[in-house]
């Protein structure tokens, strides 16, 4: 079954009632499966209980606000999460991202981008579990890229593990997408615009937040010294790549 026509656990995470109707109305209408919570204290115990595969989320909520709830559930869920909010500062948007969110909706919003939006986000997380099977395809360059040593960094796109300091990194579905982007392109530097729509799809290629935000949570997780990073480099004012994997250097 394709994400197109795949049909989902979504949990969504929403006070406004008119919404949270609109929501449950529209999407059960595709044949999704949908549990609806007004806040976010209810929306961590029926994750837990609901498991789901998508999380709508509103950040303005009574009793555990939206950041609160996606910190939390971000501890042991890799559900994909789609921030839904009236708030279209940068700043609000950068701390959504920084504590989890896979992808950020300004209200108002149509129905069909909203749509779009869990497609591109279950695109990313299908092709994560995948790599995490051993199933991805064969155009993969190397089973594994290293670089540093044994305690350097070290990406397993067999088993989607990530290693640096000889520990296992967890990231979320969207953050291993684009260290893989990376990781499998190792010595070519990949354009703003390319990772955007390479990780996000081809209607993300202007949100340069998304990227920033993205590249600077990686570098606190990967790097030792995060303001001086060895691994995630960037070609100022042109893009993002990795070096070489060791034995592999010019």
């Amino acid at each position: 079954m394709t994400t197109t026509d795949r049909k989902l656990r979504i949990l969504c995470v929403e006070d406004d009632p008119q919404m949270r109707s609109f929501l449950l109305a529209q999407l059960r209408a595709r044949g999704h499966q949908v549990q609806t919570v007004r806040d976010g204290a209810q929306a961590i115990d029926q994750a837990a209980i609901f498991e789901p595969e998508l999380v709508l989320l509103d950040l303005a909520l009574p009793t555990l606000d939206g950041l609160a709830f996606l910190r939390r559930l971000r501890e042991w869920s890799k559900a994909p999460v789609i921030v839904l909010s009236a708030r279209d500062e940068e700043s609000v948007k950068i701390r959504a991202l920084d504590s989890g969110a896979d992808d950020y909706l300004t209200k108002p919003f149509s129905l069909n981008e909203l749509l779009a939006r869990v497609r591109a986000a279950m695109r990313r997380a299908d092709e994560a579990a995948r790599l995490r099977s051993g199933a991805a395809g064969g155009d993969q360059p190397r089973p594994l890229y290293r670089r540093g040593g044994p305690d350097g960094l070290v990406v397993d796109f067999a088993h989607r593990q990530v290693r640096t300091g000889g520990k296992e990194v967890h990231l979320t579905p969207t953050e291993y997408e684009l260290l893989s982007e990376l990781t499998r392109n190792a010595g070519k530097v990949l354009t703003h615009r390319e990772l955007l729509q390479r990780v996000w799809g081809p209607d993300y290629s202007a949100e340069n937040t998304y990227l920033r935000t993205f590249i600077r949570h990686l570098r606190r997780k990967l790097e030792p010294d995060p303001t001086q990073p060895h691994f995630l480099l960037n070609e100022l004012g042109v893009g993002y790549y990795v070096p070489l994997p060791d034995g592999e250097e010019a």
